[in-house]
């Protein structure tokens, strides 16, 4: 049995609304006394930003089984063997297709050695370091320098930009903290400690003494921080990789990707010095999102460097 003092605490309310629908209260009142409440933990879901993405250390991504199959093809041909086990051949990969599985193999990836003029990324890198920092001024004669040095190549543009920056803040930003592209802990890494060209000071790398180095892991790292937007800083990132797309000297790992994969983006760079010969190319697009490196020591490099590029795009391509 419903209750008297029920029944007329419900008709007060309706009399209420009734005189309440003249003032324009009505829908107010029924949404007090019908709408379904709003949690508090709703409200704080909303309101809260979703964490940022923190991109994994390349590292930690290595795979054995990938290493394995690396390491296996590459060994099948008996002059490579014997390089790689003269540790005078290096190679690295990252496996990028699936983006939640990211994959990284290297044979001798640790292995410092003369990289010629591939190590122009680590200038590439300083610069933009030292533009964030107020350091040097981005004027149209420095980026034309930058895009001469990463996509020709250029020695004397390169020279320009190391006597711009300066050896120091190179090794400065390629032993920053949050970057670590020179690591005596992993076999150093990228270093540049000479001019390109035939005077001046060396600042050579303190592990070996070489002027131009890299190992084949530390350039992984450093274009898979270009991908993640991880280098310097999300617009410098930016900034480089429109220096390293579209590279104007086509050999090595480029004359083969013109003809597997004309349609790519490609983002490279290369160097040749005597019997030393680097390369390393982000592939993106169609059906390939890679990054695949070489150092060389050896006459036959070139030739060397452009048949592994066969291999490992056969390799890497979905």
């Amino acid at each position: 049995m419903i209750k008297l003092s029920s029944i007329l605490s419900l008709i007060v309310v309706a009399l209420f609304m009734m005189s309440a629908k003249s003032a324009g209260l009505s829908s107010t009142i029924t949404n007090f006394f019908f709408s379904p409440a709003v949690s508090t933990a709703e409200v704080c879901v909303e309101e809260i930003a979703p964490a940022p993405v923190v991109s994994p250390g390349l590292r930690s991504l290595k795979d054995g089984a990938l290493e394995q199959q690396l390491r296996q093809r590459l060994r099948k041909n008996p002059t490579w063997k014997r390089l790689i086990d003269q540790k005078r051949l290096s190679v690295g990969i990252v496996d990028m297709n699936d983006e939640n599985c990211v994959r990284y193999a290297a044979v001798n990836g640790q292995h410092m050695m003369y990289a010629a003029s591939l190590p122009k990324i680590a200038v590439l890198a300083a610069a933009h370091d030292a533009i964030e920092r107020g350091e040097l001024q981005e004027t149209e004669e420095i980026k034309k320098d930058m895009r001469l040095m990463i996509a020709k190549s250029n020695n004397a543009a390169t020279t320009r930009m190391i006597d711009r920056v300066g050896f120091e803040n190179i090794e400065r930003t390629m032993t920053d903290p949050n970057l670590k592209l020179y690591d005596p802990a992993y076999g150093g890494g990228l270093w540049v400690g000479k001019r390109y060209a035939a005077g001046g000071r060396r600042h050579p790398d303190p592990m070996k003494g070489i002027s131009h180095a890299a190992t084949t892991e530390q350039i992984c790292r450093y274009f898979y921080k270009l991908h993640n937007d991880d280098l310097v800083s999300e617009t410098a990132s930016e900034k480089m990789r429109s220096y390293l797309v579209d590279p104007e000297l086509h050999h090595k790992f480029v004359s083969v990707l013109d003809r597997v994969a004309p349609k790519a983006k490609v983002y490279r760079k290369s160097g040749s010095w005597s019997t030393f010969h680097a390369d390393v190319a982000m592939v993106q697009g169609p059906e390939r999102d890679y990054i695949m490196t070489a150092l060389v020591d050896d006459a036959a490099g070139e030739q060397i460097v452009r048949q592994i590029g066969a291999v490992l795009d056969k390799m890497l391509a979905s």
